[in-house]
């Protein structure tokens, strides 16, 4: 039977929706019998399953086990754990294909699926854009391999522990506050703890698809309150926090402050630089200027890239870089690990280079250049309207003779430091952000960056 999905539910980098509203049990099987389809017609058959902690996982993960196997696909199931946990099993298992039931860091109401191929096959390596939209008209075609398949489960969590201890090279032990937001991170989280040397605290290590304590999203300020307060009363060296999933890490210093996606990146760099001189390592275009001058200064090859794990992901590919992250806190190790983002085996990474070092997390932020910049600004715009503001924007800009990197919208450079206006790849908005040196230079960046919304009819505060 053809099947029509919602189309606000494809997105550009998984597949994402409302529970009940634009999102239910038979968008599951679908899915599961396209992207089962996928998998086959690109030369494979071995798909692994995985699945969240919300309260409705289980349902859409045994909804899409359906789909699969009904396309003659061999089904691996390795039940509830974190988004990377997918991603070591299809790796370590070699398998063709793999697809996660999650909602990441969206409210409670909400879930997902992220999908990747091997990358031997056809079309291989995270599943986004095009091919997401692929599986939509296979659906609405009825364009399904029709096959018996099998399925079996697998627990791969105790290797996967093993694997995420095997790069931690600290000597001194170290105090670390955990904060696992009630998501899909907190049994390994747990048992990991329990094998690293040192002194550590589990905050909402329970899994929790409520999220009664805080909303796993580690981006926003307000949720890394509690693991401050825990910081401070602990008198711990740092605090790791991570999202629904666990693919995306946040941090705070041992004084209680908050160290930025692109922060971590210039730490993490350091370390893989002086094992590996003049590596490439990519940041998103939402990065301080800081991070690329940074990465120059160690003898390192900077690479400017789109916003979006995925996208991050294929630039890696391409650039054969060993580090890239994103201000929202995807981490990608292609040094000693499979590059691809585990907030996990983040933290495990960080604490390991704090214990090494001898330095703290505070001394670490201390030692980057201190800049000025805004938080993320969203914009709200109509979907037809965003991609067309931006295209407005930068033929102004172009015809005024402005420096202008158009990798992903236009992050424009100027004397006073530098502003960002990119179309959402998810929503209807425009997302904006500057940084300077000053403060006086900042406000200037924000009026020319409302000028140019002006002129293109929206108003809107800066």
């Amino acid at each position: 039977m053809p099947h029509t999905f919602d189309p606000t539910i494809i997105r550009e980098y998984d597949i994402r929706g409302t529970v009940g509203k634009n999102l239910n049990e038979g968008d599951a099987v679908a899915l599961g019998k396209a992207f089962g389809t996928m998998t086959l017609r690109a030369g494979g058959k071995r798909i692994v399953v995985g699945y969240d902690g919300r309260t409705h996982s289980p349902m859409f993960e045994a909804a899409l086990v359906k789909g699969l196997i009904s396309t003659g696909a061999v089904v691996e199931r390795v039940g509830l754990g974190p988004t990377p946990m997918l991603y070591f099993a299809a790796a370590e298992g070699k398998a063709d294909a793999g697809i996660m039931v999650t909602g990441s860091h969206n409210p409670p109401d909400q879930n997902g699926f992220k999908m990747l191929l091997a990358k031997n096959l056809v079309g291989g390596g995270s599943v986004y854009g095009a091919a997401i939209k692929k599986l939509a008209d296979m659906a609405a075609a009825d364009d399904f391999a029709v096959g018996e398949g099998s399925v079996s489960t697998a627990d791969v969590s105790e290797a996967y522990i093993a694997r995420l201890l095997q790069d931690y090279q600290g000597a001194k032990p170290l105090n670390i506050v955990w904060d696992c937001g009630n998501g899909a991170s907190g049994d390994i989280v747990r048992r990991l703890t329990a094998k690293l040397p040192g002194t550590h605290t589990l905050l909402f290590d329970a899994i929790d698809g409520t999220f009664p304590n805080h909303h796993p999203d580690p981006t926003e300020p307000h949720n890394l309150v509690d693991l401050q307060k825990a910081v401070a009363e602990k008198k711990a060296d740092l605090g790791i926090a991570f999202d629904g999933d666990a693919d995306r890490i946040g941090a705070v210093d041992g004084r209680g402050r908050i160290v930025a996606g692109d922060q971590l990146l210039a730490i993490y760099a350091s370390e893989v630089l002086a094992a590996h001189p003049g590596a490439t390592i990519i940041a998103d275009v939402k990065a301080s200027q800081a991070l690329f001058d940074r990465v120059a200064e160690l003898g390192g090859n900077p690479v400017m890239g789109k916003t979006g794990h995925s996208l991050i992901k294929a630039k890696m590919a391409e650039t054969h870089a060993l580090l890239a992250g994103e201000m929202s806190g995807h981490m990608f190790f292609a040094d000693k690990y499979y590059g691809y983002d585990d907030a996990i085996y983040s933290a495990v990474r960080l604490a390991s280079l704090m214990s090494a070092s001898g330095k703290s997390l505070a001394e670490w932020r201390d030692s980057l250049p201190q800049t000025i910049n805004t938080p993320e600004m969203r914009i709200p715009v109509e979907e037809s309207r965003k991609f067309v503001v931006v295209d407005e924007v930068k033929a102004r800009l172009l015809a005024a003779k402005a420096k202008v990197n158009d990798t992903d919208g236009v992050r424009v450079l100027t004397d006073d430091g530098w502003w960002l206006l990119r179309a959402s790849n998810t929503q209807a908005a425009l997302i904006a952000r500057a940084e300077s040196q000053s403060e006086e230079g900042l406000a200037r960046l924000k009026a020319v960056l409302a000028e140019q919304l002006r002129a293109s009819g929206l108003q809107c505060a800066i």
